[in-house]
């Protein structure tokens, strides 16, 4: 029971003060004229004064509340190393049975785990969360059993008692990790990329650490080993050797006594482009085609493209003096014989027989398309004559061979069931409302994919791959009445644009492949086939664990399933015998960054309220009450600050001056002012 003298104005106080100022005057002037009874009058008007603040006596029935001491249990990944969970618990276990017998105190535990998307120990972001739950006068200390690194220290709430760290480090403990610096997320293909990497040791290094081994591997091929020394950047450059993504994984040993193996890796996955494409087109003779060829490789700006059409070809004498011409030449053995490696795709268009290219350097066409190179032959009449190309070296790659047949009557171009399977011809828009091409050469299928049909069924486009290269022949050079908008009009730049990407072996138009799209844990795993069914994808984790998952048919030829992984790392992917790889959440987790345990980047918020940092490796500290504002931290002891909070269970409130009681007063003092200024 406490009490408290208060005052309830029973007029506004502006209306008392005037009250008093004349009061004051009154006694003022009773004093100037010397009557007697003067300190009798100001009596009795400092008590009518008095009475109208209505002082009353307040008194308070108060419960005592207990102190509150939160303790924050640090449950991440990096406490799980070595012997930290044990310590973290028995200290946990410990703190709790101290705390227990102390006298008027509540004991609150917070257990932090990983944040969400590899944010790391969000301890401060728990703190406030476990405050705001508790009433703020009652929180005598907050402890922290943790290897003190904090991810969030700048979100730390504003305190009302110490902070306490109690840390799981020891001594001995060391650890290494591996860093890779300016990786970019693309890179051109065939160029280098350069790479900077380190090996850091941190903690109680043994002797004898300063070298350690590198082992780089890509697309989880077998590594490659290297020795490097520790503590410096080593310059690694990298030439990607295809499309897409490329996964490079750089690795070190786990070492003899060190914390952990998990940030021992770095896993990078860099796209690899294209600089610039590099195409031949040779047209045959000038025609409406070759204007469509044209535009279409020109409008995109990574082509680089070099076309040559003939105009007058060895046959065609007429008189006209070569120097007076103003054509050049066709430098068939600069393109053919000393640069044709330096191409990515070479298109002949409605190209035939004129003893312009010698069977030598059609040999080294041949060739180049073995040894990974591509050829689009896009075919006209003279394709079915005796003149045609295919009665050339080039007959041993192309997939069809001509009947000598021309189909001159209208038809149009459909999607072949096979074509609905390939990325090339497959969801073409609007087919059902393409317009006729008017010529067609008729072919017979000797090898690859038929995509395209034309005039009675018969082939129209067909894709075929030749050893390391691809080839691709179109049995028509009408496809520029789609271009001019003849009846309609048809996809012709789709269709040529996908085609030339095929040929040059762009990732996403292959029509056999098995890839992944990571989004945080979580890939969608895709298989393109041109078969009709396809089995369970196997997926093996990081760890070795295996999964089979069945793939669901979401279009013709396109197969997709969704895993969830449960680790971080480089997963490996396998279908029909193909195989993939895929990374998942960084290689080394923000929580194995840095495992080294220390108090550094709790210390700020330590200081603010006078709290100390113990290593649990030296035993768990007295606790002792100080306070509040009094270091709350010395030798072998940590402070709580007990906060004396109540409850007020009811209240009462007594009028000091009654009114009666003012009344007697102040008629008293008037009559005895008045008797004794009557006497005189």
């Amino acid at each position: 029971m406490t009490g408290t003298v208060m005052f309830d104005p029973i007029l506004p106080l502006w209306t008392i003060a005037v009250l008093a100022a004349m009061s004051a005057l009154g006694v003022g002037i009773a004093l100037w004229r010397g009557l007697p009874g003067w300190w009798l009058r100001g009596l009795a008007a400092a008590a009518v004064i008095a009475a109208l603040c209505g002082p009353v006596l307040q008194r308070e029935n108060r419960a005592p509340l207990s102190d509150i001491v939160l303790m924050l249990v640090d449950q991440s990944a990096s406490q799980q190393l070595a012997s930290r969970a044990t310590d973290t618990e028995a200290a946990a276990t410990e703190l709790a049975a101290r705390i227990s017998v102390r006298p008027n105190t509540e004991l609150r535990r917070i257990d932090i785990g990983d944040g969400e998307g590899d944010t790391g120990t969000l301890a401060m972001a728990a703190l406030a969360e476990a405050m705001a739950q508790e009433p703020r006068g009652r929180i005598a200390g907050v402890f922290l059993i943790s290897d003190g690194r904090v991810h969030d220290i700048d979100r730390a709430p504003d305190l009302p008692a110490p902070l306490h760290l109690l840390h799981t480090g020891r001594e001995r403990d060391w650890d290494r990790r591996l860093l890779v610096k300016n990786a970019p997320a693309f890179a051109i293909l065939g160029e280098p990329v350069t790479l900077t990497l380190s090996i850091e040791d941190s903690g109680a290094v043994p002797a004898g650490a300063d070298r350690a081994t590198l082992l780089v591997s890509v697309d989880g091929d077998e590594p490659v080993r290297f020795e490097v020394p520790t503590g410096e950047e080593i310059d690694v450059p990298l030439s990607l050797n295809h499309g897409g993504r490329n996964v490079i994984e750089f690795s070190t040993p786990e070492a003899e006594g060190e914390l952990t193996d998990r940030n021992n890796s770095a896993l990078i996955q860099i796209n690899g482009v294209r600089d610039r494409l590099r195409v031949l087109l040779v047209s045959g003779e000038p025609h409406p085609g070759g204007r469509t060829w044209r535009n279409l490789l020109k409008s995109d700006a990574s082509v680089d493209l070099v076309h040559f059409t003939i105009l007058r070809p060895p046959e065609k004498q007429d008189g006209v003096p070569v120097t007076e011409l103003s054509l050049i030449a066709f430098p068939t053995r600069e393109l053919f014989m000393d640069k044709i490696t330096d191409f990515d795709l070479i298109i002949f268009d409605r190209y035939k027989r004129r003893g312009i290219l010698p069977s030598l350097y059609l040999d080294n066409v041949v060739n180049y398309v073995r040894e990974g190179g591509a050829l689009l032959v896009a075919a006209g009449p003279d394709f079915a004559t005796a003149a045609s190309i295919y009665r050339t070296p080039l007959a041993d790659i192309l997939p069809a061979r001509p009947t000598a047949r021309i189909v001159a009557e209208g038809f149009t171009p459909k999607v072949s069931e096979l074509g609905e399977r390939h990325p090339v011809t497959s969801g073409l828009p609007d087919a059902g409302s393409w317009g006729r091409w008017l010529r067609q050469i008729e072919v017979e299928p000797q090898s690859g994919h038929v995509v395209m049909t034309g005039a009675e069924d018969r082939p129209l486009l067909i894709l075929d791959r030749v050893d390391e290269g691809r080839v691709a022949l179109l049995a028509s050079d009408h496809a520029w009445l789609w271009a001019r908008g003849f009846e309609g009009g048809g996809p012709q730049l789709e269709i040529l644009r996908r085609l030339a990407h095929w040929m040059m072996a762009e990732p996403e138009l292959e029509e056999d492949m098995l890839w992944a799209e990571p989004t945080g844990q979580t890939m969608r795993i895709i298989r393109r086939t041109l078969d009709d069914t396809v089995g369970d994808v196997t997926v093996t984790s990081p760890s070795g664990a295996v999964v089979n998952l069945p793939m669901n048919e979401v279009s013709p030829g396109h197969y997709e399933t969704v895993f969830e992984g449960a680790e971080i790392g480089l997963y490996r992917l396998e279908n029909g015998g193909k195989t993939a790889v895929i990374g998942l959440g960084p290689a080394a987790p923000r929580e194995f960054e840095q495992t080294i345990a220390t108090d550094e980047i709790v210390k700020p918020v330590l200081a603010s309220m006078r709290g100390g940092a113990v290593a649990l490796e030296d035993g768990l500290p007295r606790l002792r009450d100080v306070r509040e504002g009094r270091p709350a931290a010395g030798r072998g002891w940590l402070g709580l600050t007990p906060r004396g909070a109540y409850e007020t269970l009811d209240v009462v409130r007594t009028p000091l001056l009654p009114a009666w009681v003012v009344l007697l007063i102040v008629a008293g003092l008037i009559t005895a002012g008045w008797m004794r200024e009557g006497r005189r």
